[in-house]
């Protein structure tokens, strides 16, 4: 089955990875950042050789997003997502996973879920006919 993992940040300019501009990551000595830089890199060598990466992208920053809503038959668009959120949509991850453990265990190995947050959604199969 396939899961969309959504990776949430705050950080203080958007750039990415964003987990490397997070307070808690700058807060830590150098020898840990590495280390955690290097289990990044080792997570996406590890599900890429397994072939349980499909996709995943960067988004930009919060500042460039445009919301659009219909209402009346009238299409209005606004700057930005919700200004009261601290936190951000950041980038995404697809993942193909036997299980919802495996996309959870996965999840939990991204830095970002150390200093944000990432959350892991089934991706419905939309070729199945609905009842």
């Amino acid at each position: 089955m396939k899961y969309l993992l959504l990776i949430y940040s705050n950080p203080e300019n958007w750039s990415h990875p964003v987990f490397r501009q997070a307070p808690g990551f700058r807060a830590l000595p150098q020898g840990e950042q590495d280390t955690l830089a290097a289990q990044a890199g080792d997570l996406f060598e590890e599900i890429t050789t397994s072939g349980e990466f499909v996709l995943g992208s960067a988004l930009g920053a919060p500042a460039d997003t445009r919301s659009v809503r219909v209402r009346e038959g009238v299409p209005v668009a606004t700057d930005g997502p919700y200004l009261e959120a601290k936190e951000h949509l950041a980038g995404y991850f697809v993942l193909d996973c036997a299980s919802p453990e495996r996309a959870a265990e996965i999840a939990a190995r991204f830095p970002d879920a150390r200093f944000g947050a990432v959350e892991v959604r089934p991706i419905l199969d939309m070729t199945e006919r609905q009842a």
